[in-house]
């Protein structure tokens, strides 16, 4: 099983934390929520609105072969009534959702995958989904330049070895 790799991201001088599992990238919806008035209570907030659960079960139809839809369907038409909560554990639990989840320990809280996340810092604010998606590009970018130097430094020392032993060769007696 991969390890989780872990990075920060500055959005509006909010420490942002991005998860990356199974090649896919979470971030911390948690971190994004702190900031703002309301703090973690904004995801619960978004989770119980009717458009937020239509959004994740689309995305989930989209992205997860085993989602549960008859469950989704439950839950979408009960979305937006005064009485209705929804938690990241109940929606996952339910659903078979893969898109958000609960973490506990040190850098714990509710992340989503990048999708997600973007529609949720949207519904924040759009200046703050603006700034998120900047910064998350920089970083992708500067992940791709360490690759392409990693992938030439081994190209370079792979080439200085495959000449040391012609350079062995025709040399030795």
């Amino acid at each position: 099983m991969e390890k989780e790799k872990k990075h920060i991201i500055i959005v509006k001088d909010s420490s942002i934390t991005i998860i990356s599992r199974q090649k896919e990238d979470f971030i911390s919806l948690s971190d994004m929520a702190k900031n703002f008035e309301g703090g973690n209570a904004l995801i619960e907030q978004w989770l119980r609105n009717k458009d937020s659960v239509e959004f994740l079960g689309i995305w989930e139809t989209i992205n997860n072969t085993n989602f549960n839809s008859l469950e989704f369907e439950g839950i979408k038409n009960s979305a937006g009534s005064n009485r209705f909560y929804l938690s990241v554990k109940r929606w996952v639990t339910a659903t078979n959702a893969i898109g958000l989840f609960a973490k506990a320990g040190r850098y714990g809280g509710t992340y989503a995958h990048k999708d997600i996340a973007f529609e949720f810092g949207s519904w924040l604010s759009p200046e703050f989904k603006l700034y998120l998606i900047k910064e998350f590009q920089r970083l992708k970018e500067d992940e791709n330049n360490k690759l392409k130097l990693d992938w030439n430094l081994q190209r370079t020392r792979s080439e200085e070895r495959r000449v040391g032993k012609e350079c062995r060769s025709r040399w030795s007696p």
